[in-house]
């Protein structure tokens, strides 16, 4: 007997027998007191990201299982499945990466991850510090792809790790993955920012542009990390709709003319070493 005919008819499975959403997972509950909670923790060290997974924890998506469902169950994801299993052994093999020509998407996100002292494995950790039980199914698939593409977010769309720049990588994603969590952390952010910092710099203007440009681009998630990787970054950002980060590299400018560092603005960073520890 095989694993698909133990289950349940009415219990959706991949072809190989995986279940779309096992039983067992508890269903997610809706909390905006616990949402801001966490975010208020977050505001005092942005590199606390157990609070990030909390506030979506707290947020869940109507449109998440829908998601999950178009793509896992659908040829492609059967085939990302198949190739792509489990992404951080991919991205973490700088060795690799490195043997790509220059120029390439993988070139840059080794540059940007070695930079500032980031591993896919570190976020991983971050994530398993909330003990949070696994349960193999096709939406852990799904919510691993999603967590482990983030920093690729960063090198495709141009936005650093600066206060500014994780808003508006978190708009850019809500423009793929629409999820209230994506929302409150990029647009609250902004008014924090804008709160804390006396400036003129357009910070609306590079969130809501931020925010245009993840609707305009195809879902990373469903995309072949692989050949995404191979891709040469301006050809792949002119192939998925991705212009300048013009409003939020003019924050920047005028931050720095006004004495400002964008990289100060509502949180110090910790040293490299530590946020990958």
């Amino acid at each position: 007997m095989n694993t698909q005919a133990r289950h349940s008819s009415d219990i959706e499975c991949a072809s190989d027998g995986t279940l779309l959403r096992d039983p067992r997972r508890p269903e997610p509950k809706y909390s905006l007191p616990k949402a801001f909670h966490h975010f208020r923790e977050l505001l005092k060290d942005k590199e606390d990201t157990a609070h990030v997974f909390r506030i979506f924890e707290a947020l869940p998506s109507k449109t998440f299982m829908p998601r999950v469902r178009a793509l896992t169950l659908s040829e492609q994801g059967e085939q990302l499945r198949a190739e792509e299993p489990y992404l951080p052994p991919i991205l973490d093999n700088h060795e690799a990466l490195r043997r790509l020509p220059k120029g390439t998407v993988a070139q840059a996100y080794c540059d940007f991850m070695e930079t500032e002292g980031l591993s896919a494995a570190g976020l991983v950790a971050e994530a398993e510090k909330l003990g949070n039980p696994k349960y193999g199914d096709l939406v852990e698939w799904f919510g691993f792809r999603q967590r482990d593409t983030h920093d690729l977010m960063h090198v495709l769309t141009g936005y650093g790790r600066d206060g500014l720049g994780e808003q508006c990588v978190l708009l850019f994603t809500h423009g793929q993955s629409p999820s209230h969590g994506h929302l409150l952390i990029g647009y609250a952010g902004a008014v924090q920012i804008k709160k804390t910092v006396k400036s003129n710099a357009p910070v609306f203007k590079a969130c809501r542009q931020a925010h245009k440009t993840g609707v305009a681009c195809p879902s990373l998630v469903g995309m072949s990390i692989r050949e995404l990787l191979a891709m040469d970054l301006d050809e792949a950002r002119a192939k998925f709709n991705i212009p300048d980060p013009h409003w939020y590299k003019e924050c920047h400018r005028i931050w720095r003319s006004e004495g400002i560092d964008p990289y100060d603005l509502l949180a110090p960073r910790r040293a490299p070493e530590a946020v990958a520890a």
